[in-house]
């Protein structure tokens, strides 16, 4: 009896060591796992450099913390970096992430820096929303990898530089804060991935750029970005001519783009 007795101990220490070890695992891995794939979808959306300094998950507070994300600029620019965001929290359901589609309770991105270089008619914003397909080419189109639903993703504190071309008597910088930007209910339609809500964020961020600018950038400048915003959108020309009319009266912009971020029913 004491040798069974003995014998049960070994084997309970060995499935407890097991255990330890796959959460040890799980956690060192998943983690590398997560960072490759948000890592290279941004990428693959965005066709610039994406790089995280790191995320951590945990399992029992079914959360995913990153610090650290950097966006680079399109080749051609003076700065290497178009975006650092400072930190994101992410409070994800965690055997969601075994499965085809991730439900994703919150999204909290702080602390985000963005420098704006002017170059010519254009600008290293506008290159990448240009870079991006629009909403009508994504159409009936399926999430690649991993489905993505959110029930809430909020951006603060966003910080922005923007450079101008040098103008004798002139500033060539222009500092803006962005108002907190908020998104609800995303992905309902089963075509949310990674890319495409890496898409989502630089759209609603140039949407706030334009917006706040308005009056303060060159008028030139913010109807272009208007009308990058109305291709990769789809907003249609009619919002798009009301938009020019609001940046040159000062007033704010983009009149019947504000549910370009909604979920379609």
């Amino acid at each position: 009896m004491k040798i069974a007795g003995k014998i049960l101990k070994l084997a309970v220490l060995i499935v407890v060591i097991v255990l330890i070890a796959a959460v040890v695992a799980f956690h060192l891995f998943s983690g590398q796992i997560i960072k490759s794939g948000v890592k290279t979808a941004a990428s693959n959306a965005l066709k610039v450099g994406v790089d995280i300094n790191d995320i951590s998950l945990s399992i029992l507070g079914g959360s995913v913390a990153i610090n650290g994300l950097i966006i680079n600029n399109p080749p051609g620019y003076t700065y290497k970096n178009l975006l650092e965001l400072n930190k994101a929290d992410i409070a994800v359901n965690i055997r969601s992430l075994m499965q085809d589609t991730v439900h994703i309770k919150e999204i909290k991105l702080d602390g985000m820096d963005l420098v704006i270089e002017q170059k010519g008619f254009s600008n290293n914003l506008q290159e990448i929303i240009k870079g991006l397909p629009s909403e009508k080419d994504q159409q009936g189109q399926p999430a690649a990898g991993k489905k993505l639903v959110i029930d809430n993703l909020e951006i603060t504190n966003i910080r922005v530089k923007v450079k101008l071309l040098p103008m004798p008597g002139k500033a060539d910088t222009v500092p803006l804060n962005l108002a907190p930007i908020k998104m609800t209910n995303l992905g309902g339609d089963n075509k949310l991935d990674t890319a495409k809500l890496s898409a989502k964020i630089m759209v609603a961020i140039t949407q706030g750029i334009v917006q706040q600018g308005a009056g303060v950038l060159p008028g030139d400048m913010l109807k272009t970005m208007n009308s990058t915003l109305g291709e990769v959108t789809n907003i249609g020309k009619a919002a798009i001519e009301e938009g020019k009319k609001a940046i040159e009266s000062g007033k704010g912009i983009l009149k019947g783009a504000t549910d370009l971020l909604k979920p379609k029913k």
